[in-house]
C-alpha cells in the first residue's frame, strides 16, 4: 500500500479559494496570445457549437454562407447543380479557413 499521509496536512492548510485573477494566471501563453482579437462568435448551424473569431475570419465564415445560399439560387434557375460560379468562391474561402484557422473549420465547416 502506497502511504500518502504526507498529503493529508497540506491538504487542510491549504485552503484558499481560487480567484479569477489565479484562474487567468493558469491559463499558458499560447492560449492567451490566441484568444486576442477574437472578438465574434458563431455557432455550427448543425450542433450549435461555437467558436470565437477575429473580424476577419467572421467576415469570412459569413461570406462562405451567403455565397453558398446564392451559388444554390442560382444552380436551381440554370436548372442543375454546380452552375454558379459562386461556388469558387465558397470553395476559396473554405480552404482560406483550413489554412488560416483549422479549429474553427473542425468546429463551423466541416
Amino acid at each position: 500500500m502506497i502511504d500518502l499521509s504526507y498529503i493529508i496536512p497540506h491538504m487542510k492548510t491549504n485552503t484558499k479559494q481560487a480567484t479569477t485573477k489565479d484562474m487567468e494566471n493558469l491559463l499558458d501563453e499560447d492560449y492567451k496570445e490566441t484568444m486576442q482579437g477574437r472578438t465574434e462568435e458563431r455557432k455550427n448551424r448543425f450542433n450549435g457549437q461555437s467558436f470565437m473569431l477575429t473580424k476577419e475570419e467572421a467576415n469570412k465564415h459569413d461570406s462562405i454562407f451567403i455565397n453558398e445560399i446564392a451559388a444554390t439560387i442560382e444552380d436551381k434557375t440554370a436548372g442543375y447543380d454546380g452552375a454558379s460560379k459562386l461556388w469558387n468562391k465558397v470553395r476559396k474561402d473554405l480552404n482560406w479557413f483550413r489554412q488560416h484557422n483549422a479549429k474553427a473549420y473542425m468546429v463551423l465547416l466541416d
